[in-house]
C-alpha cells in the first residue's frame, strides 16, 4: 500500500516537472533551431513566442502551457479515485492548491530550463479552470476586455491577476482556493515587474509592437 504522504509528495513533485515543460522554448528550437531566451523579451512565454515566431506558435505554447496546468490539478483529482492510495478526504482542497503552486513555479522556474522560464499566466489559467470553470473565464473575461482596450498583454495579465482574487471571494471558494489565488496572483504580478516599471513610465509595448533591446520583459 502507498503511504498518503508519500503519494501526496509525488502528485506536487508531478506537478512541477508538468509546469516545468519548456513549451515555448520547444516551439524556438524545433521552428527557427533558436534559444527563445535570447530573443525578444527572454521569456518562453507565449508572448514572447508571438513576437518571436508568430500566431500559429503562439497559439499552440499558449494552449499547451494551459494544459499543463490542468492536467496537474487533474491528476491530482483522479488520484482520489484510485483504489490503494487512500489520501484524506480533508487534504484534497489543499493538495490541489499545492500542485498549483508547483506547476505554476514549474513554468517560470523550469528545471529543464536552469531554472528560467515565462510568466507563468497561462498555467494559472489552466488551474483555474480546473479548481472552478466560472472562475477561470471571469478571469479570462478580465483579461480579455484589458486587453482589447489597451493592447498590452502584460497589463492584462495583471488585471487578471486582480481579478481572479474578487472572483473568489465572490464566489464563496473554499479557503484554500483563496489562498492560491492571493499567493499565485501574487507570485504572477510580481514576475511582471519590470513590465510594471515600464507601464508606469508608459514604454511598455502594446501587441505588434517590438521590444528595445536589452529591455526584458
Amino acid at each position: 500500500m502507498i503511504l498518503p504522504i508519500s503519494f501526496a509528495i509525488l502528485l506536487v513533485l508531478v506537478a512541477y516537472l508538468l509546469g516545468s515543460i519548456p513549451t515555448g522554448y520547444l516551439a524556438g528550437k524545433y521552428l527557427q533551431g533558436i534559444d527563445i531566451r535570447e530573443v525578444g523579451s527572454g521569456s518562453t512565454g507565449a508572448t514572447n513566442v508571438l513576437r518571436t515566431l508568430g500566431k500559429k506558435a503562439a497559439i499552440f505554447v499558449l494552449t499547451i502551457d494551459v494544459l499543463k496546468g490542468a492536467l496537474a490539478l487533474g491528476l491530482v483529482k483522479l488520484s482520489y479515485h484510485l483504489e490503494g492510495i487512500n489520501l484524506p478526504e480533508n487534504w484534497q482542497s489543499w493538495l490541489i492548491i499545492s500542485a498549483g503552486i508547483a506547476a505554476l513555479f514549474g513554468h517560470s522556474k523550469s528545471i529543464f530550463l536552469n531554472f528560467t522560464g515565462g510568466k507563468s499566466v497561462a498555467t494559472s489559467l489552466g488551474i483555474l479552470f480546473m479548481l472552478n470553470p466560472l472562475i477561470g473565464l471571469g478571469t479570462l473575461a478580465t483579461f480579455g476586455v484589458i486587453l482589447a482596450l489597451s493592447r498590452i498583454v502584460s497589463l492584462s495579465s495583471i488585471s487578471g491577476a486582480l481579478a481572479v482574487n474578487v472572483l473568489m471571494l465572490v464566489l464563496h471558494q473554499p479557503l484554500a482556493y483563496q489562498i492560491f489565488a492571493l499567493l499565485g496572483g501574487f507570485y504572477v504580478i510580481f514576475r511582471h515587474k519590470t513590465n510594471i516599471q515600464r507601464l508606469i513610465v508608459g514604454t511598455e509595448p502594446k501587441i505588434g509592437q517590438k521590444l528595445e533591446p536589452n529591455e526584458p520583459s
